[in-house]
């Protein structure tokens, strides 16, 4: 048995959702000690931070976080706010490092979170990256739009930012485009997925899925009542049912019910939640923010693979809408070549197992 630290970023559930997905498959081998900022703190203590669950401890640490003004990312606030977090690196890393030495973990994994593969390197402990983010300098984008690979490239600079000397590099991506110069050694894995999600036997019970951001307007909303099929809502809590709109809280369990036999997905564009429904068969209309870059490349990416189309939702109009829904039939034949065969557990748990001590392998 070896320990295991593991961080990652705090803003969304996709980062959450991949620790807990590698989570749950090496905890009954190793112990792990998760560092979760913001949002993926808030969802993963409740589940590992219980009397009954040995063998998993869920800790806060700081983390970068977006901000929202009148319910559209605010750039300038999120950036900021951000500065101040880079400028107290170097404390953070020192107090964290001290724990390392303290509790001389094995391992540090990191999804995209940059204090505890920094305090690692400093304490001669070897780091493997896991996450999404770093396809922004190692995979060929020459597909995007030019103000999306600038957007790359400066991005770049950020996910440079975070690295350091690692045993292995592993993106976790639902698109796997050709790896550019210099990269080869990097490791492609399809979308990690939940167990339930794996579990999976996929239909099409006549109903839409739509997963959005709080910060969604309510002219969303009015353009998705007029679905040709009842639309079930997750992200905005529960509120009295709206025409054919039902709103529902975040249940995970009746989440992946409804995802696994809903007819489409309609929202957020994130990488997570493309993967999913790309392995589950579902055709995606996504709604990036035009503001939120990362989301719009995946959106690109979805309408390349055929298997969805999308428009910024400051843009969302009822052609788009209809455009998508008299495709499904399309998206779906597709999605065949896709549908049950991207899941990227296996390499991705591999390529984490080579870097433990022999010794704590079963």
């Amino acid at each position: 048995m070896a320990k295991i630290f593991y961080s990652m970023s705090g803003e969304g559930r996709g980062h959450a959702a991949r620790v807990r997905t590698m989570t749950e498959h090496l905890r009954h081998e190793h112990e792990l000690v998760l560092f979760a900022p913001n949002e993926a703190y808030d969802f993963l203590a409740p589940i590992y931070n219980t009397p009954e669950m040995t063998g998993v401890e869920v800790r806060r640490l700081p983390g970068l976080k977006f901000y929202y003004t009148q319910r559209r990312l605010d750039l300038t606030k999120s950036i900021f706010r951000g500065l101040n977090f880079l400028g107290g690196m170097g404390r953070n890393v020192r107090e964290t490092a001290a724990i390392l030495k303290s509790e001389q973990p094995d391992l540090v994994v990191s999804d995209f979170e940059p204090i505890l593969p920094k305090a690692a390197r400093k304490c001669g402990i070897p780091v493997v990256s896991l996450n999404h983010q770093d396809f922004l300098v190692s995979y060929d984008l020459t597909s995007l739009p030019p103000s999306l690979q600038w957007y790359a490239w400066a991005m770049g600079m950020v996910v440079r930012a975070h690295h350091v000397d690692k045993q292995q590099t592993v993106v976790s991506s639902f698109f796997t485009p050709n790896l550019r110069p210099g990269f080869h050694d990097v490791v492609q894995v399809g979308p990690l997925l939940r167990p339930d999600v794996c579990r999976a036997q996929p239909s099409e019970a006549g109903f839409i899925l739509s997963y959005v951001r709080k910060a969604t307007t309510d002219d969303t909303l009015e353009l998705l009542k007029l679905c040709d099929r009842p639309v079930k809502v997750y992200g905005l809590g529960k509120r009295p049912a709206d025409g054919p709109l039902t709103f529902h809280e975040i249940d995970e369990q009746r989440f992946t019910e409804d995802f696994t036999n809903c007819d489409a997905l309609i929202g957020a564009a994130g990488n997570q939640s493309l993967g999913e429904a790309i392995y589950l068969g579902k055709p995606v209309l996504a709604l990036p923010e035009s503001s939120h870059h990362e989301q719009m490349i995946n959106s690109h990416f979805l309408k390349q693979m055929g298997v969805g189309s999308w428009t910024a939702i400051e843009s969302f109009a009822k052609s788009h809408l209809i455009s998508f829904l008299d495709g499904l039939s399309k998206f779906r034949e597709n999605l065949a070549q896709y549908r049950g065969r991207t899941n990227g557990n296996p390499p991705a748990l591999a390529a984490i197992r080579q870097h433990l001590p022999t010794n704590s392998l079963v």
